[in-house]
């Protein structure tokens, strides 16, 4: 039976570095989708995609197109890099309104079970580092994470806390979990 993880948390926290040491380990990793929807949307010359409501729905169709795709793909331990429940926590610091199709992946990943009721929730760092897709302040990302958190539990899920430290501590608390 194929489980699926979450690793989420706030912009910033280390979740790529902890999916790119899964993966390295030979774990089937799904990207992150909201990051390659920026980068997409300001190749085409818009600056700042997260301003529409569509931003939302773009990452919604590109985190099911790959979690399906994943179906499809080896190992039986699947790692992902955030979920659509952290799409609605996105929303939800943007302040829109959850739309439709949002509403109906939510519906779809938990009538099907898709992922684990246990989510890895990677604690931030301290700090926040910017990047292109990044520009969000430490202190605003602290209040991210908070609505990460509820969002979460709002709709079931238990967040196991990885907490700062060398990287090789954090994926060594994934694995102990498993």
């Amino acid at each position: 039976m194929m489980k699926h993880f979450i690793l989420t948390g706030a912009p910033g926290a280390g979740k790529t570095s902890l999916i790119r040491c899964l993966e390295m380990k030979g774990h089937c990793v799904i990207e992150e989708a909201a990051t390659d929807v920026i980068a997409y949307e300001q190749d085409l010359g818009v600056v700042a995609p997260w301003q529409y409501p569509d931003f939302i729905d773009k990452i919604v169709g590109l985190q099911k197109q790959r979690q399906l795709q994943a179906e499809n793909g080896a190992g039986a331990l699947q790692f992902y890099d955030r979920s659509p429940l952290c799409t609605y926590a996105l929303g939800l610091y943007l302040k829109f309104e959850p739309s439709q199709h949002l509403m109906t992946e939510i519906a779809r990943i938990q009538d099907n079970r898709i992922y684990e009721k246990q989510v890895f929730f990677i604690e931030n760092l301290g700090f926040i580092k910017h990047t292109d897709a990044r520009k969000i302040s430490y202190e605003e990302s602290l209040r991210f994470e908070k609505i990460h958190l509820d969002v979460y539990g709002q709709f079931g899920y238990e967040c196991i806390k990885i907490a700062p430290g060398p990287l090789s501590m954090r994926v060594d608390n994934v694995m102990a979990f498993l």
